[in-house]
């Protein structure tokens, strides 16, 4: 079905009371596993039914957020999750009481009740009133982004469609695009101070309502950190700041060498990579996406079918258009068994990443749209990145396609990007830590803390004032996750070592680094993060020293590439 055809329906809070509460009750008193059986995929189905519902509203208040009846009915979701969690709740508290336990964990997994056992400590009826301010906010973060409209050169441009401007060759005209966006941010300072500050407030609360000493440990169960835990994390930033950073500085060096420039160098010198500019995809959205299909029914009968299916049943809205919102996600619509894929093209490279990222993401739903509880469909989110990130090094043996004469420069950028992105994503949940764990801070002082870390992660970046929202430790502010997605960013990095894994097994042999994927991705979220990658012959993040085996490799490569005929 396409998705202009999918039929939206509200479904009110007390209807959905009303069918929890007989499955609640059918549970309890059931007198067998059938009687359980029968409950529970009644429940699991009723919850794939109102995820369908509420992601069509999102999806559809996404693409135009000026839309008024969507604008409202997401405005009736965020007020109206907070109350369904509640019957969410007691419906966890009855299944893990259940007798039939034993039963349920030899046909479903155990993991069903790990989760749910994390699920309980993260909700409370007192903290619905909480609940539902902390989705009004970020939904408003979000509008005033989309609002967006940026002077430059006697047009307005979004945010999204100025990316393009941000990475022209020409350095004068590079740089008044960098400040015309850094302006933009600058002139709504006052406000993305005032939302963050709200939010942060407001999960402190509810962070100590529910018992704890602050938000953090009410932040990890929220991410479903199944599998592992702060120390965890604190062991990996040190492993990003020994092996990684020291990689991302000689790459950064490199770059200065090649522009003509004295390292370290600003925001908008950095963004240059290659004085002849950066890789630039070849032809129109639709030039791309044709090619997306070459590289999709070329990888597998499975991508085949996957892509085709998205392409015909349009599920794939990828340009950046004004009232939009920015950035780029996959869904899953439970009820049709599908994902769907929202991204904002701009004429950069960025385009290729994405239509390969968050289709990495979709074939892996797609992958497991069958599986039974839908809780399963999909791991936990730093497990379910390693299926984007793993893709799009996939893609680069369709990089001359893409990119025409600037596929080899792709590659390096693709590779010597994805390795200076790991001490950037660690730092946003380094910040996101210091953040939660005072959050007494004030705005000045949260952006002093931000400036504190850039010489720690990233010393590539000058921060002489030339772009003051930038160089006065601002920037964090365009981190959509950090406003509505507290500690999601560390998953990105750990999913990126992993990634990086594939990348060294495609440079030995594409189709054998192709069945560990398919065996990782496969698994959908039967089992926790560290167990799919043991199960997929991966090493854990955690584990030894797979960083640095990871960086030792990858530098090794951007060490001796062959950059000859590229400036």
């Amino acid at each position: 079905m396409k998705f202009k055809e999918m039929q939206y329906e509200r479904i009110s809070v007390e209807s959905i009371a009303e069918e929890e509460k007989k499955l609640i009750k059918a549970l309890k008193e059931a007198k067998s596993f059938a009687e359980a059986e029968a409950a529970f995929l009644e429940e699991d189905k009723l919850s794939g039914h109102i995820s369908t519902m509420s992601a069509l509203a999102s999806i559809r208040h996404s693409i135009d957020t000026t839309d008024k009846f969507y604008d409202d009915e997401q405005n009736y979701w965020n007020n109206a999750f907070p109350q369904i969690q509640a019957y969410s709740q007691e419906w966890t508290q009855a299944l893990l009481a259940s007798p039939f336990r034993k039963e349920f964990e030899e046909k479903y997994g155990s993991i069903i009740f790990v989760n749910a056992e994390m699920e309980l400590k993260t909700f409370s009826p007192e903290i619905i009133p909480l609940l539902q301010q902390e989705n009004e906010l970020v939904t408003a973060y979000e509008k005033l982004l989309a609002s967006a409209e940026i002077p430059f050169e006697g047009e307005y441009y979004t945010i999204s469609q100025m990316s393009l401007f941000k990475n022209d060759p020409d350095d004068a005209r590079r740089l008044a695009a960098w400040k015309a966006e850094g302006q933009w941010y600058k002139d709504n300072q006052e406000e993305l101070d005032r939302i963050y500050d709200q939010l942060v407030k407001l999960r402190d609360e509810m962070g100590k309502k529910l018992g704890y000493e602050n938000f953090l440990p009410l932040g990890y169960y929220r991410m479903q950190r199944n599998s592992y835990d702060k120390n965890d994390v604190e062991k990996f930033r040190a492993a990003v700041q020994k092996y990684v950073v020291p990689v991302a500085v000689k790459v950064y060096e490199r770059q200065a060498k090649r522009l003509g420039k004295t390292y370290p160098m600003s925001y908008a010198d950095n963004a240059m990579e290659f004085r002849s500019g950066n890789p630039k995809p070849q032809g129109t959205p639709d030039d791309i996406v044709a090619v997306a299909k070459k590289f999709y029914e070329w990888r597998s009968p499975e991508t085949a079918e996957f892509f085709n299916h998205m392409i015909e049943d349009e599920l794939m809205d990828l340009l950046s258009t004004k009232g939009k919102q920015g950035g780029g996600y996959c869904a899953g619509l439970r009820d049709y068994k599908t994902p769907f894929i929202f991204a904002n093209f701009n004429g950069t490279q960025h385009d290729v990443e994405v239509v390969t990222h968050e289709a990495g993401h979709a074939f892996a739903d797609y992958t497991n749209r069958n599986r039974v509880p839908i809780g399963t469909c999909g791991p936990s989110l730093e497990a379910c990145e390693v299926h984007s990130m793993s893709m799009e090094y996939f893609a680069e043996a369709f990089a001359d396609q893409f990119f025409g004469p600037d596929g080899n420069k792709f590659k390096y950028s693709h590779l010597s990007g994805s390795l200076c992105f790991i001490p950037y994503g660690t730092m946003v949940d380094h910040f996101q830590h210091i953040v939660y764990e005072n959050p007494q801070l004030t705005p000045a002082e949260r952006h002093a803390k931000w400036k504190e870390l850039l010489a720690i992660y990233q010393p590539w970046m000058k921060l002489d004032g030339e772009i003051p929202f930038y160089a006065e430790g601002q920037s964090w502010q365009r981190q959509h996750h950090i406003y509505s997605m507290p500690f999601y960013y560390i998953d990105y990095c750990l999913a990126q070592t992993v990634a990086l894994q594939f990348w060294n097994r495609i440079q030995k042999d594409q189709n054998d680094a192709w069945k560990h994927y398919m065996a990782y991705t496969v698994q959908g979220g039967s089992v926790v993060f560290t167990e799919l990658l043991k199960n997929a012959g991966l090493d854990s993040p955690f584990e030894g020293d797979c960083l640095k085996e990871v960086c030792e490799t990858a530098a090794k490569y951007l060490d001796n590439f062959d950059l000859t005929g590229i400036e």
